[in-house]
C-alpha cells in the first residue's frame, strides 16, 4: 500500500511580532490553506493540531482549539508536542489518520505568539527535564548551544566568521520575494561582521528571532484528491519523527553530555549521527535520496547550523558545506537552493507552526506558484528541522 498522501492546500499568516493571540494567527493560516484547497471548513474530517506551550490551556489541545475557532462542526481532532518538530510529528498523526482509513480529509495546523528575547523554559521545578537542567546548571540559552557548534565546525573543517555571514546574506536575499517573510531587506556579509557579538563567534545577525506566526496544510487521501478534482496532487512521500540510536556521540541541545560509547565496546560502536539518520528515514520511505532532491528547506536556527545540515542531509560530504555555499550551490539558481523560502533567517521561531510553513513552501515550489523565489524545475523537495530532548523530523514533497 502507497504511504502517500496528496497536500491540496497551504497557507500562512504572516511572520512578525504583532501582539495577538495565537489563535488568530492559525485562523487566518487555515482559512487559507481551506481556500487553496476549494474546500468548506465542513468538509474537515480530522483536525490536527501542533502545540505552543507559552499560551496557557488552549496552546496545550491545539487541535480542539482551532476546530473550536473555526467553528464545532464534529471533526475528531489530536494535538502534537515536540518542540520544533511539533508541525511534523501533526502531520504524521494526519497522515496515520487518512492511510489507516479513518478519515479522508484532515487540517493540519500550527500557530505561536512567543515572548520577546529568547525561548526559555517553562517556570517549576523539573530536575528531570533536560531543558531545564541546562538553564539552571550552565545557564546556556539556545544561542549558547550555536555558539558552540558554530566554534565547533570552525575547528574541525576550518569554517570562518565570513562563511556563516554569507549563509545570512542568501537567505535574506531569498527572503525578499517571500510575502510571509518577517524579514524583507538584504543582509550582506558586512552588516553581520557589524552587529553585536551575542555568542562568539555567532553574532546578532547570524542567529534567527523568535517570531509570531502560524501555517496550515489540507492532506487528504490520493483517492479523495483526485475524485474531487486534483488529478495531479503535490504528495507527501515520505516522513520522519525519528529519536536517537544509542550511542550518540555527538553533544545535541540541550544535553550537555554525550552517550559515551568507551563502555561497551567496538561492536556496538555508533555507525552514523543522529542528524544524518533523520533525513535517512524520510529518504527511505519516499524512496529517493539526496541526489533526487530539487531544493530543501532547513532549520537554520543559526548560520552555522545550516552548513551542518547540508551534510546531514547528504548534500555534501563532512566539512564540505563551505564549499557548496561558496560556489552558488544553495542560492536560488544553484544545483541545490536551500531555504529558497528565506528560512528562519527571514521569519524567526514560531516554534509549532515552522516545520509545517517549510512544507508549504515546498508545495508551492513544487507546484511552481512561488513567485519571484521559484526554483526552476523544482519537483523534489526535503525539508528537515530538530525538536528538543533528542527527536528530528522530516518530509519529502514530490510531484
Amino acid at each position: 500500500m502507497s504511504r502517500e498522501i496528496a497536500v491540496i492546500g497551504a497557507g500562512m499568516h504572516p511572520w512578525g511580532k504583532w501582539g495577538r493571540n495565537f489563535v488568530e494567527y492559525g485562523l487566518v493560516a487555515a482559512r487559507t490553506a481551506l481556500a487553496d484547497a476549494g474546500i468548506e471548513w465542513r468538509d474537515v474530517q480530522f483536525v490536527s493540531g501542533a502545540d505552543t506551550m507559552r499560551n496557557g490551556y488552549p496552546g496545550y489541545v491545539a487541535g480542539a482549539t482551532f476546530a473550536q475557532a473555526l467553528g464545532w462542526q464534529g471533526a475528531q481532532v489530536a494535538s502534537s508536542y515536540a518542540a520544533c518538530a511539533s508541525g511534523v510529528t501533526a502531520l504524521s498523526t494526519a497522515r496515520a489518520q487518512i492511510l489507516a482509513g479513518f478519515c479522508d480529509v484532515a487540517l493540519v495546523v500550527g500557530a505561536d505568539t512567543t515572548p520577546k528575547g529568547f525561548l526559555a523554559p517553562n517556570a517549576g521545578e523539573r530536575g528531570d527535564d533536560p531543558d531545564w537542567l541546562r538553564f539552571r546548571l550552565l545557564g546556556a540559552t539556545n544561542p549558547t548551544y550555536f555558539g558552540l557548534y558554530a566554534r565547533r565546525r570552525m575547528d574541525l573543517y576550518g569554517a570562518t566568521s565570513d562563511d556563516f555571514a554569507a549563509v545570512k546574506a542568501k537567505n535574506s536575499r531569498h527572503g525578499l520575494a517571500n510575502p510571509n517573510a518577517r524579514y524583507r531587506q538584504e543582509v550582506t556579509v558586512d552588516d553581520v561582521r557589524s552587529s553585536p557579538i551575542v555568542a562568539d563567534p555567532l553574532r546578532l545577525l547570524d542567529i534567527c528571532a523568535t517570531s509570531d506566526g502560524a501555517a496550515a496544510l489540507v492532506v487528504t487521501s490520493l483517492e479523495w484528491a483526485r475524485a474531487h478534482g486534483h488529478s495531479s496532487p503535490v504528495k507527501v512521500a515520505g516522513i520522519s519523527t525519528v529519536t536517537p540510536s544509542y550511542p550518540n556521540p555527538v553533544i545535541e541541545l540541550p544535553n550537555f553530555a554525550t552517550d559515551s560509547a568507551a563502555g561497551i565496546g567496538g561492536a556496538t560502536s555508533p555507525t552514523g549521527a543522529f542528524k544524518d539518520s533523520i533525513a535517512d528515514r524520510a529518504y527511505a520511505e519516499a524512496g529517493v535520496g539526496p541526489d533526487d532532491l530539487d531544493l530543501a528547506e532547513v532549520y537554520d536556527l543559526s548560520t552555522a547550523l545550516e552548513l551542518d545540515w547540508y551534510e546531514h542531509i547528504g548534500l555534501c560530504p563532512p566539512g564540505e558545506a563551505e564549499r557548496l555555499l561558496r560556489d552558488g550551490d544553495t542560492t536560488i539558481g544553484g544545483r541545490i537552493p536551500v531555504n529558497a523560502s528565506g528560512g528562519l533567517a527571514s521569519f524567526g521561531e514560531a516554534v509549532p507552526a515552522q516545520a509545517i510553513a517549510q512544507v508549504c513552501e515546498l508545495t508551492w515550489q513544487v507546484r511552481g506558484v512561488a513567485g519571484a523565489r521559484q526554483v526552476e524545475g523544482a519537483r523534489v523537495g526535503l525539508s528537515v528541522n530538530q525538536g528538543l530532548f533528542g527527536h528530528g523530523s522530516a518530509v519529502v514533497v514530490r510531484t
